[in-house]
């Protein structure tokens, strides 16, 4: 997905100009087995890059996944609150938050899709 850049945390951003939608990775959601419950955070919330934005709950296990990017949460998929397996079922398309960005070139120290299958072998 060449649009998209990705943190170490396995979380991925798409960003268009000034926002962008934050996700986990395919490879995160196979990792964590069958999701079972998304913890969608509040609208007017701030994030800060490295901070958890969302805990994600499996049928294995609790996960906690640090924010991409900095800035405040404008949207939340409010879907995943009664279908939380969707992110299984299609995780780039199952988005978490849409944030609002304090500082766009934060992106640039985010890996490209090489560099992050790079880390998942």
């Amino acid at each position: 997905m060449a649009d998209y850049k990705y943190n170490e945390g396995h979380a991925w951003a798409l960003i268009d100009g000034d926002t962008a939608k934050f996700g986990i990775t395919p490879y995160a959601a196979e990792q964590l087995g069958d999701i079972v419950y998304v913890d969608l955070p509040e609208v007017g919330d701030t994030i800060s890059a490295g901070d958890t934005f969302t805990e994600i709950e499996s049928s294995k296990t609790s996960s906690e996944v640090p924010a991409p990017l900095s800035g405040e949460i404008i949207a939340v998929n409010e879907a995943l609150d009664d279908d939380p397996e969707n992110v299984n079922e299609d995780a780039y398309a199952s988005w978490i938050i849409e944030v609002k960005l304090d500082d766009p070139s934060e992106a640039d120290a985010l890996l490209d899709a090489d560099a992050y299958d790079g880390i998942c072998e």
